[in-house]
């Protein structure tokens, strides 16, 4: 992913205008830019933006009972744990499935032969421009799962109708996790009675 953000300091885009864009903060995930901006009523304003430097990445593992596996972790920024399908960053330069693999071995220590893109998506479009990519994994077979040292995952197995449930039911909140179910919840192949 390129650093658009900075390529054209006086970007166009409908009736928004960037005036002026520096970068209030960095760390080695995201970018935060405090623009100077004129809106599309002609107006004057300040935009802060958040550039991600990878793309999420989630994976539903399904096996041929029509079980999947979510976690439970702990999310700082919310300061609760949640329930996802195993997710994560790819970095500049990976490829999103390399990453799906990586984080469905690492989250709920299984790998698959058989992967299907799901859907893309973007996350929060009103204030960051992170991109997600979804995955189906098939042909699943444990290994050893290796997790990350900020991560305190418990991983639950359960039939993807449940975990399609509990998207309704509200006890799944993370954006990626609901997108990825959901998407599936229509395709009736994966579901069983």
């Amino acid at each position: 992913m390129s650093d658009k953000k900075t390529d054209d300091p006086e970007l166009r885009v409908g009736g928004w205008q960037r005036l002026s864009s520096r970068v209030a903060y960095e760390n080695p995930w995201i970018k935060v830019f405090h623009e100077e901006v004129k809106t599309p009523n002609g107006t004057d304003g300040i935009y802060g933006l958040v550039h991600f430097k990878g793309t999420a990445v989630g994976v539903v593992p399904v096996d041929d009972e029509g079980n999947t596996w979510l976690v439970r972790q702990s999310r700082y920024t919310l300061n609760q744990f949640t329930w996802e399908i195993p997710e994560g960053g790819a970095k500049e330069g990976e490829s999103t499935l390399e990453c799906a693999k990586r984080e469905l071995a690492e989250e709920a220590g299984l790998q698959a032969c058989e992967w299907q893109e799901l859907l893309r998506i973007h996350t929060s479009n009103s204030v960051t421009d992170e991109a997600g990519v979804l995955y189906l994994a098939r042909g699943l077979s444990p290994c050893a799962q290796n997790l990350d040292a900020t991560e305190d995952i418990e991983v639950r197995k359960l039939p993807l109708q449940e975990a399609i449930q509990m998207v309704v039911n509200g006890e799944i909140t993370d954006a990626l996790s609901i997108a990825a179910l959901l998407r599936l919840a229509i395709d009736k192949r994966y579901l069983t009675t």
